[in-house]
């Protein structure tokens, strides 16, 4: 299985019967792949869109989701404006939103919109997502290019939100963010404590009942 693989699995692994969920670009998008058969889960999309499907096989190059990839409306789906779209985020109706993030710190602040200097993709709705959603979830690999880490004591990026992230999912593990700092819940299967020290940046604990994550 590849790193993207596992973490969009562990990731679904959060949703409950009912959720209604907003899934940012990437392997947050991944992750509606792997949602347990037993329960129902209505995808948001902030251009304008609940219950969002897959884009496999799907005739209409209009429908897309926030990312701009295909997609399809489920029945019993919607489409409607951005005002409305952006009016159900901000009031408090997404039950979890999973993004991606360029850093994540200890306090669970989140970067992940730009980096100075160079050409991003840009914010999109994040910043409505972080603080509108009732639970921010960061599905990221664990390091970026070279190995440098993006789990910090402080992020150095421009933020997004700041202390609105809940649970960090990566391809080495799990944390908590709790009021006290990042609590280490699971590990990859393979993957060690010390590897994981070697490769985050930030002060963390570890769960006194860590697990492998059960992917």
């Amino acid at each position: 299985m590849d790193n993207r693989t596992l973490i969009a699995k562990r990731v679904a692994q959060e949703f409950k019967d009912g959720d209604i969920v907003n899934l940012g670009i990437g392997i947050p998008t991944l992750a509606a792949n792997y949602i347990p058969a037993n329960i129902q889960v209505t995808l948001h999309s902030e251009n304008g869109f609940v219950g969002l499907g897959p884009g496999n096989d799907w005739p209409d190059p209009d429908i897309t989701n926030a990312g701009g990839q295909p997609a399809s409306i489920l029945a019993g789906g919607a489409t409607f404006d951005s005002a409305l779209s952006f009016a159900i985020i901000r009031g408090g109706h997404l039950q979890a939103t999973v993004l991606g993030a360029l850093e994540v710190d200890q306090e669970g602040n989140l970067a992940n919109w730009m980096v100075p200097n160079k050409l991003v993709p840009g914010m999109g709705g994040a910043m409505d997502l972080v603080v509108g959603a009732r639970r921010v979830i960061v599905a990221m690999e664990h390091v970026g290019k070279g190995g440098n880490p993006k789990i910090l004591k402080k992020c150095t990026l421009p933020l997004t939100a700041c202390q609105e992230v809940d649970l960090v999912i990566t391809d080495y593990c799990v944390f908590e963010v709790t009021k006290q700092g990042l609590v280490l819940t699971e590990l990859a299967p393979g993957v060690d404590l010390e590897t994981v020290k070697s490769a985050t940046a930030a002060d963390f604990v570890v769960a006194a009942d860590v697990k492998e994550m059960a992917v």
